[in-house]
Order: C-alpha cells, then sequence, then structure tokens
C-alpha cells in the first residue's frame, strides 16, 4: 500500500514516519515541497505520487497568529484542503484528514462526540471546521476525519518543551487553569491513524490520550516527571490563574474534552492514560 503524506515535517508527520507498519511506502512531503496556495502543485503532488491513501497532517496551526492572517489560515487549512480532496475523487484515492477540537466553542459541560454541533470562536477553528464541511461536501461519505487536540511530541515545539524551557529559565510560573482537554502524544495519534487506514474505516473520528486535564494539571504533571528523570535540576512553584488573567488574540475553548468511544471501539485500542503517554514520551528527552 502507497501512502502520500502530507506535513511531513510536523509532529504528527514525524510520528506517522517512525510508527509506518510493514507493508506501507510512504511517500512524504513536506512544507517546501508543495505550494498549498496553488492548486496545480496540490494536484500534481498527489496524481505524481500513485499513492492509494493520502494522509493530510499539514495545516496553518498558528492559532492566535491566525486572527491576523486570516486570508492565510483559509488558504491553508480550508481551500488546499478542497482542492486534496477534489483531486482524490477525481483520482480514486482514499483521505484521511487530521482536525482540531477548535472546531467546537466549549461550552460543553460533557466530552464532545464528532457529530456534536460545531460552532468555533477562532479563525483557526472555523478554517478547520471549513475545511471538514469540504471535504464532506465533496467525497461525501468515502473519507475519514481525525480530531485532536493539545498534541505534543518529542519532535517540533509544543507546549511540553516551552514549559521545560521556562522552568528553567523562571523562579516562578503562572498557567491558566480554567480551560480543560486532554494532551495528547501525537505518536499514540500515528497508530490510531495507521490502524484506522488498515481497516478502512470512514468517517469522523476523535482521538486523545484518556483523561482529562487543565493546562495548569498538564504544567504540573511535566515538571514532576521532569525531575523524576533529571530533566530539570529543581522544582518552580507553578500557580493556576484564569483565562481571563491570560489574555491571548484567538479564544480559545474553555472544555474541549473529545469524546474517543466510538474511535476506540472502531479501532480496537486499549486507551492510555495521558500522564503515562506524557512520561513515555518524555523519556525521549533524557
Amino acid at each position: 500500500m502507497k501512502i502520500l503524506l502530507f506535513g511531513a515535517g510536523g509532529q504528527l508527520g514525524w510520528e506517522l514516519q517512525r510508527t509506518s507498519p510493514a507493508g506501507v511506502d510512504l511517500d512524504v512531503v513536506h512544507h517546501c515541497d508543495v505550494d498549498f496556495r496553488n492548486e496545480k502543485s496540490i494536484k500534481n503532488s498527489i496524481i505524481e505520487s500513485n499513492s492509494d491513501w493520502i494522509i493530510n497532517a499539514a495545516a496553518y496551526t498558528a492559532v492566535d497568529k491566525a486572527e491576523s492572517e486570516e486570508n492565510l489560515a483559509n488558504q491553508l487549512n480550508h481551500l488546499a484542503v478542497a482542492q486534496i480532496a477534489r483531486t482524490v475523487r477525481e483520482t480514486h484515492k482514499k483521505l484521511v484528514h487530521i482536525s482540531t477540537d477548535f472546531i467546537f466553542d466549549g461550552n460543553h459541560s460533557v466530552p464532545y462526540l464528532p457529530d456534536s454541533p460545531a460552532n468555533p470562536h477562532s479563525v483557526y477553528g472555523k478554517t478547520k471546521l471549513d475545511g471538514e464541511i469540504a471535504i464532506k461536501q465533496i467525497l461525501q461519505e468515502d473519507f475519514l476525519i481525525v480530531r485532536t487536540a493539545w498534541l505534543y511530541s518529542s519532535h517540533g515545539n509544543n507546549f511540553v518543551k516551552t514549559m521545560l524551557r521556562l522552568m528553567k529559565e523562571r523562579d516562578e510560573l503562572q498557567v491558566v487553569g480554567d480551560q480543560i482537554g486532554t494532551p495528547t502524544w501525537a505518536n499514540g495519534l500515528a497508530q490510531c491513524i495507521w490502524k484506522a487506514v488498515g481497516k478502512d474505516i470512514c468517517g469522523t473520528l476523535h482521538w486523545t490520550d484518556a483523561g482529562v486535564a487543565s493546562w495548569y494539571d498538564f504544567s504540573v504533571a511535566i515538571q514532576e516527571i521532569a525531575l523524576e528523570f533529571g530533566i530539570l535540576e529543581k522544582p518552580v512553584p507553578i500557580s493556576s490563574i484564569p483565562s481571563i488573567q491570560y489574555p491571548t488574540p484567538a479564544k480559545r475553548p474553555s472544555f474541549s474534552v473529545l469524546d474517543k468511544t466510538e474511535t476506540w471501539q472502531k479501532i480496537e485500542i486499549i486507551p492510555v492514560h495521558w500522564r503515562v503517554q506524557l512520561k513515555n514520551m518524555m523519556e525521549e528527552l533524557i
């Protein structure tokens, strides 16, 4: 089976490459290999690869910057995705597309189901939702969308690495404690995607690690594990603050826990708690 991977240089793209199953011929495409602002470039990449599947892990993910770069975010997260879907339909291939918890408004108090109503409050969330809508309109039912949240890896830039740096540089930290979600090791997401591809699953699925946390909870766990592994030499005080004290250009969902029950059942996988996965990832930093 041959698969074309867009977004090979990102956290998920990197994890998809190192978890690629036997029998998969993976054709990787980095951001410098294709112009996502050019429909012909996208189409040619897909046609020339002669792949059976397309995994689109590429996206504009600078959440706050998107508020002032709406056109670019829309081009990469919506219009480019629509072109990918059109080419997939024309060439009779299959598509896996990665989306986000940001399509939801965060006003729920129970985990969001795959068919829960979307209501994004940020440019990033809206453009990602528009990309999803385009896929559904163009491909009808022959696609797989996987939504995830709070992604991190030992590769690339992410919250875990930022916190480790700040814990070394500062005497104390203040972290938002009223935004609730689930940290997700990109390695686990990659394995979920490979299992879904192997089972030829279609539709919309949710994937994060198990459990819930605030950003404050996540930070405390990062420090505890880093001290245990010797990544940090001494602890720093971490205090929880309300998000109103840490304003950002883009509004974050206050509650973005995704319901993964259907995913766990369909791909027959045992969920792993986010703290366990965080420890697994941080072992790679030693």
